[in-house]
């Protein structure tokens, strides 16, 4: 039963596969893994598909530019709490954001703390360290009670429920 569940909520999300769900690795990668191949791009706070939010990442912390800095994420393919370095670069982001043009992709979208800074970046595609890999369980926890305001978080949540159910 709890497989037809899942299975129907897959359906409804549309894009959503057994498929997705390999897009990430089954078991979490040990720290000083390097991922190969990783898009990127930026965003910041007060560019207008992120101005409703203000300043606040889906996590509900502030978006972090210091030392440690915010990224966003498909939270099914690099799970919430996350923490990585681009290769060749020792500023630190933890994957506390997501966006709906993230989801389905590999794509991580690092914060930047101006437009200069953000269009500075414009898209690269990198080799990233994992330091730390989040968790799923957590990713599902915070994700759950949003599933039914948009149709992003519900792909997200067939995808970790799947993870989960295997």
């Amino acid at each position: 039963m709890k497989q037809l569940i899942l299975a129907c909520l897959l359906v409804a999300s549309s894009h959503a596969s057994a498929a997705d769900v390999r897009t990430a690795p089954a078991a979490p990668p040990s720290p000083g893994t390097v991922i190969s191949g990783v898009k990127t791009t930026a965003y910041t706070h007060s560019e207008s598909g992120h101005i409703g939010y203000g300043a606040r990442t889906a996590a509900g912390t502030l978006l972090r530019s210091g030392v440690v800095r915010s990224a966003a994420a498909d939270w099914s393919v690099f799970p919430l709490g996350t923490v990585f370095r681009i290769n060749g670069d020792s500023t630190v982001y933890v994957v506390d954001d997501y966006g709906s043009a993230l989801v389905g992709t590999r794509t991580i979208d690092l914060y930047k703390p101006t437009q200069d800074a953000m269009n500075r970046w414009g898209r690269r595609t990198v080799s990233i360290e994992i330091l730390k890999w989040g968790s799923w369980s957590k990713s599902l926890a915070m994700l759950k009670p949003r599933a039914t305001k948009a149709r992003h978080v519900r792909e997200m949540v067939a995808r970790l429920a799947l993870r989960a159910a295997a």
